[in-house]
């Protein structure tokens, strides 16, 4: 039953480039678009339903089975990471998932997650096994945290940086908090002053500064600039950086059929042709062909965004 399934639903993407993770082996525990929050810059798309209902949704055999073949390949990997197609943390198996991941491999395991669950005793407990967590922050007042993570009703943000503060005084491991700032939405030097209170109560290892820059669920959802960014960088503190474009690294090229695997980076978030090149180790116009097939068959469609060409699903 288990075979049946993963060859219906893939969980596990990449390895692929991350700014911040080298190479991450993402596994993607969640059903598409579920997810507590509704953010403006999302660039998966608005969530068609709101929850915070946590639960099993895939089977763990399943998950643990598409985790271990792809470790087991020998390909490059830097961090085994929980992020995807929703809220991770939605899922109730994923402390479980994380222990098991632990038994066969020393990659460390990274979480990205929004935040929004970590007001749960069992939520932080589950996430203590992992090396690293990314927790989302991009508002501390209920005003700014509804327009532009638009959550669910029953979510108040003092409760959740009140669950971030928790879980950094239970977790040994590194947390990198990230700051989504969207111009015009949480950029004003008030509320940055205040993002920076928050953090001071949170101390985090690191506080990444990020924006807008694939396309976004909204089209008001802009980008800073470079120069604005850094004066927000400034503002924070030393312990904060932006988050820069990740730099090309060139995986070895492996025996894959490349149009499959394309189509399924696509399916998980928009990419560039050189996004593709790079986290697959093939050269541009090896890609650009499959592209232009995939775009003649009406299976992808280009969409742009500050002056970049991404592919995503039609």
């Amino acid at each position: 039953m288990g075979k049946q399934k993963s060859k219906t639903h893939i969980h596990i993407y990449g390895p692929v480039p991350s700014r911040r993770l080298g190479f991450s082996l993402g596994v993607d525990i969640i059903p598409y678009k579920t997810c507590s929050l509704d953010c403006i810059y999302c660039q998966l798309g608005s969530t068609a339903e709101k929850s915070v209902e946590r639960k099993a949704y895939f089977d763990k055999g399943d998950l643990l089975f598409q985790t271990k073949q792809v470790v087991n390949s020998g390909r490059r990997i830097d961090y085994i990471t929980f992020s995807g197609s929703g809220e991770p943390t939605l899922n109730i198996l994923i402390g479980e998932l994380i222990r098991e991941i632990k038994k066969f491999t020393s990659i460390p395991v990274a979480v990205l997650t929004n935040s929004t669950m970590l007001t749960k005793p069992d939520v932080r407990a589950a996430l203590s096994q992992a090396d690293l967590v990314v927790p989302s922050l991009d508002a501390v007042t209920q005003a700014v945290f509804e327009e532009i993570n638009r959550p669910h009703e029953s979510l108040k943000i003092s409760e959740i940086i009140g669950g971030i503060i928790a879980f950094r005084k239970e977790f040994s491991g590194q947390i990198w908090l990230e700051i989504m700032i969207v111009k015009g939405i949480n950029d004003s030097e008030d509320h940055v002053k205040r993002l920076r209170q928050a953090v001071g109560k949170i101390q985090p290892e690191k506080v990444q500064l990020n924006t807008v820059v694939r396309p976004p669920a909204q089209d008001f959802a802009v980008p800073l600039s470079q120069d604005e960014l850094e004066n927000i960088c400034h503002i924070m503190g030393s312990r904060c950086e932006i988050v820069a474009d990740f730099k090309k690294i060139h995986l070895e090229a492996v025996d894959i059929h490349l149009e499959e695997v394309i189509l399924e980076m696509i399916r998980r978030r928009p990419v560039t042709s050189f996004d593709i090149a790079n986290s697959m180790g093939r050269h541009i116009d090896e890609v650009m062909k499959s592209i232009l097939r995939l775009l003649d068959e009406q299976k992808i469609r280009e969409s742009r965004h500050e002056n970049k060409v991404y592919y995503e699903t039609v």
